[in-house]
């Protein structure tokens, strides 16, 4: 079980890692709360594919999805909380 949790935490650093570097632009979040969000997203995946009695792979594979959404929700909701165009932003013409 602790091994398990390990890779959730590996998996989940890793999915913050890259989804900080696939954002173009300025990202209103760091580095480490990206990978953090990463890692709790990944561990809160994995923990619910258990419950549902899915394989390894099969938990895996959950983990890198919800980590994924927890990554760009929390970016997506952070911009707009900041100015930044969010989802649902208005366009503003002159």
């Amino acid at each position: 079980m602790l091994t398990t949790i390990l890779w959730f935490i590996v998996v989940g650093a890793v999915v913050g890692a890259l989804a900080r570097l696939i954002v173009p632009g300025r990202n209103p979040i760091g580095i480490l709360l990206t990978i953090l969000v990463g890692i709790v997203g990944a561990i809160l995946g994995g923990v619910v594919a258990d419950a549902l009695g899915a394989g390894t792979l099969v938990a895996i594979v959950f983990s890198v999805v919800i980590a994924a959404l927890g990554v760009a929700a929390l970016t997506s909701f952070n911009s707009r909380g900041r100015g930044g165009r969010g989802w649902g932003a208005r366009r503003h013409t002159h």
